[in-house]
Order: structure tokens, then sequence, then C-alpha cells
């Protein structure tokens, strides 16, 4: 089975000088080519939307709810919208990629540190067999720690989690495989 690809939070609200996020280019760029490989495979893009409260720049009413215009969305991509750092919790995540056949996961966007990382989590502790590609995940830096520390952090721990279905594969977004059967 094909895995879904779930692009969380690359809304533009998020990618301002003022909000200046780890190559962020880089990022557009890597989840493009990885989006193309999961649709010719057959799979599943998936865009998790923030729906921040009003004032928020993720509001649905602001230009920052807006995916990113480098982004490779497509009109039959499913957007789940969602109000937390879990894409899982009261959105139609799981149904979603259950009608689609989904087989796995690979969970990439924007935060790494808050909504990644939480809906890493949560992926895990529902069972789902899930990929991170370490290159495919941003955040911004911290007053405590750089962006790439932060991100290298992630990496190691949801490469070594806990969870019914293992831990998460973690491997750069070109080396993620997506089998078929």
């Amino acid at each position: 089975m094909i895995p879904a690809l779930v692009i969380i939070d690359m809304q533009q609200g998020s990618f301002t000088p003022m909000t200046a996020r780890h190559d962020a280019a880089g990022l557009v760029a890597r989840l493009n080519a990885l989006a193309a490989r999961v649709r010719r495979a057959g799979g599943l893009v998936v865009f998790v939307q923030h729906d921040g409260p009003e004032g928020d720049p993720h509001h649905p009413a602001h230009p920052g709810w807006q995916l990113l215009p480098g982004l490779d969305a497509r009109p039959d991509d499913p957007v789940v919208r969602k109000t937390a750092c879990d894409a899982f919790l009261g959105t139609a995540l799981d149904e979603v990629l259950r009608a689609h056949g989904a087989g796995g996961l690979i969970v990439t966007g924007c935060a790494t540190d808050y909504c990644v990382d939480t809906t890493v989590r949560a992926a895990l502790a529902r069972g789902w067999r899930t990929v991170v590609p370490s290159d495919g995940h941003t955040t911004a830096d911290r007053p405590h720690l750089p962006a790439v520390k932060i991100i290298e952090h992630h990496n190691a721990i949801w490469a070594d989690f806990i969870a019914p279905a293992g831990p998460a594969t973690v491997l750069p977004c070109a080396a993620v495989a997506l089998a078929v059967g």
C-alpha cells in the first residue's frame, strides 16, 4: 500500500520575515518533489491547515491562512483544517486517510517542535506506520535552541519512539520509498 503524504501548516502566516523558518525554500522544493513521487505512485497528498482564532495570522479570513504559493497543491488534494497542534484531534484526518486506503503516513511540514511533533506522536499512538523525512520539516530558531538543533533532536526522538506501530522511520525526503502491495 502507498503511504499518504501529510503536509502540515505550510501556510503564509508561518513564513514571514518576523517568523523565519529554517531552509524554507529548500523545504518547499523537497515537499513538491516528494508530493510528485507520491502522486505518480497513486498515493494521496493531504494538506493540513491551522485555523487560528480571530486576530491570529492563521485565521481563515486572513491571507496568512493560505498555503505558501510555491507549494504544488492540487484541487483534488484533500485539505484538513485543525485548531490544535495535533492534526488528528477533532478533525477528519484519520477518516480521510482510511477512506483513501492509506497504508502509512509520511508526515512533513511546520513546525517541527509543535504541530509536526504532536501529529507524529498521535499517528504512532493510533498505530499508523509513520515515516518522517529528516529534511521534510522546519521550525524557527527559539530563544533556547537554534532550529537545526530542534530538528536534529526531534528526528532522533521519533526514530526511537516507543509506540504500537514501532518508532517512526526517519530518513531524507529523497530516500523515502513508496512501496506498493
